[in-house]
């Protein structure tokens, strides 16, 4: 009898969620589908990139706002069914620890938010975008590098300033496209690129807020897990570029970047 495998089939292989059973039949289907492999494969890359980008707040310890909750509930087991008591446990503990979770992508170890902490997080955001796109085998962008002109036009719209593509041919990387993602206080825009080997990098485009003054920054890195980055602000945008690749050769590449934007 022919195994019928659904895309939700390949989301929970990925995901780890599959019984041996079934995971031993759907393995055997992809034996030979080599496409709907590399989309597994990619998830599954995408997966590990996020996990490790969110290991820093997992190692943190859990905030006494969050014990709290724990106390709070303890009491009032008594007055109500043992049910309804872990139900309502349940749900105050997924919205602390989604609250503790966001503050260990976008909260400044200092508590006020400043313009080091604002430049961390669009750096975070940049190796998000890049750990969920990169892997992809499909779908890695919105629109080509077929239709370059049509998608600086797109992005610059959106962005509300003049946005350009950086050219990285001369170190062995082409466009593969581009697309716009969601930012803080509007849209934001990516750029991919890979070389012959299969390498990817991003770069992720963020403009000024309107009437807010654009203050410089030299190149600075962040790195968690396997991805990279180097961010700067200059002019009226904020940029980052984003890899999966040594510091030194990162740096290289980011470099190229800020001449050709800066010239």
């Amino acid at each position: 009898m022919m195994t019928i495998v659904t895309e939700d089939d390949l989301h929970a292989l990925a995901d780890g969620r599959l019984g041996p059973e079934r995971r031993a039949e759907v393995e055997a289907w992809l034996a030979g589908q080599p496409e709907a492999r590399a989309k597994v494969d990619g998830w599954r890359a995408q997966n590990d990139a996020l996990r490790s980008l969110a290991r820093d707040a997992l190692d943190e310890p859990v905030p006494r706002r969050l014990l709290d909750v724990i106390k709070t509930r303890r009491g009032g087991w008594r007055q109500m069914g043992m049910a309804a008591a872990i139900a309502g446990l349940a749900a105050g503990l997924v919205m602390g620890m989604a609250g503790w979770f966001g503050h260990g992508w976008y909260a400044s170890t200092g508590g006020a938010v400043g313009q080091s902490a604002a430049a961390k997080r669009f750096a975070r955001d940049a190796m998000v975008a890049h750990a969920v796109y990169s892997p992809e085998v499909r779908h890695p962008v919105e629109v080509a590098a077929a239709e370059q002109q049509h998608l600086v036009q797109w992005l610059s719209k959106r962005l509300g300033a003049p946005v350009k593509a950086p050219v990285l041919s001369a170190q062995g990387f082409e466009l593969v496209g581009g697309r716009l993602l969601p930012g803080e206080a509007g849209a934001r825009a990516q750029f991919m690129y890979q070389n012959a080997a299969g390498e990817r990098v991003t770069v992720y485009v963020s403009a000024a807020v309107r009437g807010a003054a654009a203050q410089p920054t030299a190149f600075r890195f962040e790195q968690n897990g396997p991805v990279s980055a180097f961010y700067w602000v200059d002019r009226d945008f904020s940029y980052a570029l984003s890899g999966e690749m040594p510091r030194a050769r990162l740096m290289q590449l980011s470099d190229q970047v800020y001449q050709q934007l800066n010239g």
